[in-house]
């Protein structure tokens, strides 16, 4: 592997303990002005020093994240389907590999679809992008996309990680579930697991134990963190456990204790479920 490659993956995966915590705020390249990201700018400013990165598009990182703030970049370069659209499967790559240089990225993203009406298609699709990636260092995180026809079982979760891998993906993105253990030892590159929809906090902040326990190399969070009516708080407390080995228990009073530095603010609305939104993050 080439020092830039290993460069930039070490900014993606620390180093020091092998962990990582992404803040996913890629969701409106297919659902629009999602709830409590309508604003990304605001969303994503009191957040950034507690990431160790960002997914989204080129068009949110222009316009909403600040040129000199520091942090990697997992840049999503699929899509071109929306929540109104005939299948959310039928993505193709819709960012170059010139333009992913130029933003400065240091991990491209894409989704796949194993299982779905156009599995060749996403397949084919991160094959592409492994070589454009390897031919300038620049690692590649595949994405399995799960609709609400596919499961999340082990068993599918295996075949689809898997799958990724062995078509060259440097880093796999996934869903917790029961036995996951036997996802990791599937996969021989590092996965990171998806919050998924919005959870109670102490909820989210046990996948994001779970996980960590069983194997994964970190969560990728965003509406789990965002949508929260303490979004700061609640960042702070997915990153004990990511980095600080903080159990459940404690991480929850890590949220508790952040929270009532800003109870004096109104909490923001209550979230509303939004569909078809609940099974991708």
């Amino acid at each position: 592997m080439d020092w830039g490659m290993k460069n930039r993956l070490s900014k993606i995966i620390r180093p020091q303990d092998s962990r990582c915590l992404m803040l996913a705020v890629d969701h409106g390249y297919f659902l629009g002005p999602t709830e409590r990201l309508e604003n990304a700018t605001q969303t994503i400013a009191p957040l950034l020093l507690y990431a160790d990165s960002l997914m989204l598009t080129r068009g949110i990182l222009r316009n909403c994240v600040p040129a000199e703030r520091e942090i990697p970049i997992v840049l999503r370069v699929s899509g071109g389907t929306s929540i109104v659209g005939e299948d959310l499967s039928k993505e193709t790559i819709t960012t170059s590999i010139e333009e992913a240089i130029r933003m400065n990225a240091s991990c491209l993203a894409l989704s796949i679809f194993v299982g779905s009406k156009y599995e060749h298609q996403t397949l084919a699709s991160l094959g592409r992008l492994v070589d454009e990636g390897e031919k300038y260092g620049i690692p590649v995180l595949a994405v399995t996309a799960v609709g609400k026809e596919m499961g999340r079982d082990a068993r599918y979760l295996s075949l689809a990680c898997r799958v990724a891998a062995e078509l060259g993906a440097h880093i796999v993105k996934t869903y917790y579930c029961d036995n996951f253990e036997k996802v990791v030892e599937a996969c021989p590159v590092p996965l990171v697991v998806a919050g998924g929809k919005k959870l109670p906090e102490m909820d989210a902040l046990k996948l994001a134990h779970d996980s960590i326990t069983h194997g994964a190399s970190g969560v990728d969070m965003g509406r789990n963190i965002w949508q929260s009516d303490y979004p700061v708080a609640m960042i702070k407390a997915v990153k004990a456990i990511v980095h600080g080995k903080t159990d459940v228990k404690e991480a929850y009073s890590i949220f508790l204790r952040e929270r009532e530095k800003v109870r004096t603010k109104e909490p923001q609305r209550i979230v509303r479920q939004m569909g078809k939104s609940a099974d991708f993050d």
